[in-house]
């Protein structure tokens, strides 16, 4: 049988992986994950996550937060995007871009486009109003 000679200091059996040390194999764990997260987090982005229209259940929250039980379907409508500012509530929203319509109906229909459970807002808080 023969034996198999190498170079001194090309291979280092004393660390099986690849020379790292312990430090180094955590930075290069940490490496990994975190480019996982921010692919994961503009893969999320890019496909709209959090986008979709609320059916189903988003219509029975709206239902339930205003007391009626007439709720529109809101598949083919288009939508613009609020941002909510300080003080702002769901009618005063609704109120202001109603046009002379009913505000109460779009109240409902603002709830189950954003998916909300309850009528209250923060600051900040971006919503999605139906345009008619």
């Amino acid at each position: 049988m023969s034996t198999a000679t190498f170079p001194a200091g090309t291979y280092n059996f004393d660390r099986p992986s690849g020379g790292l040390t312990r430090r180094g194999r955590l930075a290069r764990t940490l490496l990994v994950l975190s480019l996982s997260v921010v692919l994961g987090a503009g893969f999320a982005m890019k496909a709209g996550a959090g986008d979709a229209v609320a059916s189903g259940n988003g219509a029975l929250s709206a239902a339930k937060i205003n007391g009626s039980s007439d709720v529109a379907g809101s598949a083919d409508k288009s939508y613009i995007v609020v941002t909510v500012a300080s003080g702002e509530t769901l009618w005063s929203l609704a109120s202001a871009m109603a046009d002379g319509g009913d505000v109460q109906a779009l109240v409902a229909e603002i709830a189950s486009a954003n998916s909300l459970d309850s009528a209250d807002l923060t600051a900040g808080q971006k919503l999605r109003i139906p345009v008619k």
